[in-house]
């Protein structure tokens, strides 16, 4: 199974009695969970009703393969404040378990995929029973976890109320080779969470094949150098014994050794032909033949499917060796579709029993396949098991939300020049001493960026987290601008260069509030050009109830010098295109300001939404905001701002709108007044939110819930004229804004790799500079 380990890398447990309570009980609820699972997808594919004839799906043989390391994990070793993340396809089992335990009612079991009913994977949002992590998108359900560790310690640090509780990640071997999942093991700040255990269920299957060499030795090591301590469960009680007798060691060894492919092999063999296959040719064959005659059939089939992964007692052996000072990984050796008629078949990874498997299973486990969903009686063995270890798993009702306000507007008008980007610093540090204890629940979060993004002041006045405090050895040197001091109360938190890393810590940390009634604002920034690298985690993480808000600074080509590689073009659209998510791209250092507490308003609550901000490094006269000084038509403004845009110039029979965003309102202003000199007024509108917008007409339209009274403002109709848009990113994100009053229109914008430059350069090169949109006016006017 090219598995040998070295001597001093990890050993294999010894298997020992050690199961609190009766081992036939816990082997008849394994069944039973067994059962369940290949019952809701036997039901879901084969007996309920299909008209469209499409796949329905499901995977019995993944669930098999899981099944005895979940129901020993379930029933031996969870406390109440223990999480659980499950690997995707096992969602069944998870349902199965929750049935048992009184959490599910039976109606559900027949919905497995079904509109409204069981998710095709574990979900925290959707499903209707108990789901710690939301999995689905491999690789990211696997690492949930760990950011839920740091989290969870956040949160006892700063507001308390988390209490404490292992994080479990049940991981197939085969999500291993997601890079992201290395991208967090080898973070240098996991490396004191122990709380996480991983168990890996190394079945030596993907979805194709049998994987010829899955080198577990190289896993273990790798796990290994990273800190982890490194727990093998290689055989079961049956294989140990064996390997006690004479030729016990040639067979080991045999197995060690034995490819993947081979080993599988012989788990589709009748026992004759494993008699014939498994002693092989090399030195321990003779032995191994003897050892293996004195064998009755069924003890031979048995023995070569006796994985310690499918071995109760050696799991529960394994669980009770986790150290908890430092991460756990238990790998566990097991075979997909375990007790099934698929087992050990190269493609059985979405295979479904026949009717006539079905029935065969039902007949060996003693089951009805008519009547699949019975519990155990409540005063028989198994049933009182499930009875207390649900009243031991019992959580207490997360607590009542803590009542916050977060203020609207700081007061203050920035004059002078000022970037987007700087005004994200100040806005955090004047939250502090407006509202300091909804400030205290803000916690940003970079990947090694925090300099370079105007997070300095911040970092230096609310300190960096730390599970334990560092001493900083840079306090008194006087040319050190940014202090590093890492303590447990510290309100930044830093990972490495990873920003799948990054917003899978922050979905996390947005989900504080469901999990423990402790709301907490996470902002993480980034480069901008870098969203699409970390986007897809971060989406799944606002799907599974995680509310943050995404900076992206700098961006667009305005970070002109910097070249194609780092400048962003279609991040604005993704804005616009993610749900449960408002973006917002501010002209001037207010609207940032008014756009990001709205943005936190929003966050850590039940109907709550994320946030992606995108922010520039360009210098901006701020008086060109023509902030107003009245105070109702200042809050007038704060709301259009928060809305998604907002009239910043209104001339007297305006022949066209120029429409900009961002960092192009100063070319949108100039291009306006050039109008003018021509005597063609122009009307110029700022845009704050393109997505918003868009649900505003969706609105009207009927097509969505929300108000469309942004609309009327920005476009009234009886001022509806030719438009020209122009943005820092992809044409499109703003061309739908020509249907609200249906005119002509003309859109600018980037829609090719950039190049290096000066601005005015750059900006010329891709036609969004202001002799770009004074063309583009004259050649729209009629």
């Amino acid at each position: 199974m090219n598995h040998a380990l070295s001597a001093d890398q990890t050993a294999t447990l010894p298997v020992q009695t050690s199961i609190s309570g009766d081992l036939d009980t816990l082997e008849a609820i394994r069944q039973r969970v067994l059962w369940l699972s290949t019952s809701m997808i036997h039901h879901a594919n084969r007996i309920r009703p299909n008209p469209t004839g499409l796949k329905v799906g499901g995977h019995q043989a993944s669930c098999a393969s899981i099944v005895s390391i979940m129901t020993s994990l379930w029933f031996e070793q969870l406390q109440p404040g223990d999480r659980v993340s499950v690997k995707p396809h096992a969602s069944p089992v998870l349902h199965g378990i929750n049935y048992l335990l009184g959490e599910l009612d039976e109606k559900y079991l027949t919905t497995l995929r079904e509109f409204g009913g069981l998710q095709s994977y574990p979900s925290r949002s959707k499903d209707p029973d108990t789901v710690d992590y939301s999995t689905g998108s491999v690789g990211i359900g696997a690492t949930a976890p760990i950011w839920g560790a740091m989290a969870r310690r956040y949160v006892e640090t700063t507001t308390g109320g988390a209490g404490t509780g292992r994080q479990y990640s049940l991981v197939g071997d085969a999500e291993l080779d997601e890079g992201a999942v290395w991208e967090a093991i080898l973070d240098p700040g996991i490396a004191d969470l122990g709380e996480v255990v991983w168990i890996v269920d190394l079945n030596r299957q993907s979805l194709d094949r049998v994987i010829p060499n899955i080198a577990a030795n190289r896993l273990e090591k790798m796990f290994d150098a990273a800190g982890w301590q490194v727990i093998t469960v290689k055989f079961g009680k049956l294989l140990e014994e064996l390997f006690t007798r004479p030729g016990g060691q040639a067979l080991r060894t045999r197995i060690l050794d034995m490819p993947n492919p081979e080993y599988q092999r012989l788990l589709r063999c009748s026992a004759d032909e494993v008699r014939t296959r498994l002693p092989g040719n090399g030195p321990g064959s003779a032995e191994i033949s003897a050892l293996i005659a004195g064998l009755d059939d069924a003890t031979l089939i048995a023995a070569i499917r006796n994985l310690g992964g499918h071995d109760l007692t050696a799991l529960t052996a394994a669980y009770r060796q986790i150290d908890d000072t430092r991460p756990t990984v238990i790998i566990a050796y097991t075979i997909k579709g375990y007790g099934l008629p698929t087992q050990g078949h190269p493609q059985n990874h979405s295979s479904l029993l026949s009717v006539d498997e079905f029935a065969s299973l039902a007949a060996d486990l003693g089951m009805d396949p008519a009547s699949p969903w019975g519990r155990f009686d409540a005063d028989s063995p198994a049933g009182r098991r499930c009875a207390s270890n649900a009243e031991r798993l019992r959580r207490n009702p997360v607590p009542a939300l803590p009542a916050l306000t977060i203020p609207t507007d700081i007061g203050r008008t920035p004059k002078g020049t000022a970037t987007t980007q700087a005004a994200l610093g100040r806005v955090l540090l004047d939250l502090t001493r407006e509202a300091p204890e909804a400030a205290k629940r803000v916690v940003t979060v970079s990947p090694d960026v925090s300099s370079t993004t105007n997070l300095g002041g911040w970092v230096n006045k609310v300190g960096v987290w730390s599970a334990a405090e560092r001493r900083n050895w840079f306090e008194d040197d006087r040319e050190t601008i940014m202090h590093w001091n890492e303590r447990p109360t510290g309100q930044h938190m830093e990972l490495g260069i990873a920003e799948t890393n990054l917003v899978g810590l922050m979905g996390e940390l947005g989900a504080t509030w469901s999990r423990w009634g402790q709301p907490l604002f996470p902002i993480g920034v980034m480069y901008d050009p870098f969203v699409e690298r970390a986007l897809e985690p971060w989406s799944y993480g606002i799907y599974a109830g995680g509310q943050s808000i995404l900076v992206g600074t700098p961006s667009g080509v305005t970070l002109a010098a910097e070249g194609g590689a780092h400048q962003s073009i279609k991040t604005p659209s993704i804005g616009l295109e993610q749900p449960g998510c408002i973006s917002y791209e501010p002209a001037f250092a207010i609207d940032t300001e008014w756009a990001l507490l709205a943005s936190i308003g929003r966050l850590g609550r039940p109907d709550g939404t994320s946030a992606y901000l995108r922010l520039s490094t360009r210098p901006v006269d701020q008086t060109l905001a023509a902030v107003p000084t009245d105070p109702a038509a200042r809050e007038r403004r704060r709301r259009q701002v928060v809305a998604g845009g907002y009239p910043l110039v209104r001339r007297d029979d305006a022949q066209v709108t120029i429409v900009a965003i961002g960092a192009m309102m100063t070319e949108g202003l100039e291009a306006a007044d050039r109008l003018a000199e021509q005597a063609i007024p122009a009307d110029v509108v700022c845009i704050t939110s393109p997505g918003l917008l868009f649900e505003a007409m969706q609105a009207r339209q009927g097509r969505g819930p929300g108000e469309s009274w942004i609309l009327d403002q920005l476009f009234p109709a009886d001022r509806a004229t030719p438009i020209v848009t122009v943005l820092d990113g992809h044409p499109h994100t703003l061309a739908f804004l020509a249907g609200i009053n249906q005119v002509r229109s003309t859109c600018l914008g980037v829609s090719k790799f950039g190049q290096v430059g000066s601005l005015d350069e750059v900006y010329r090169y891709h036609g969004i500079d202001t002799d770009s949109i004074v063309r583009a006016a004259l050649d729209i006017i009629p």
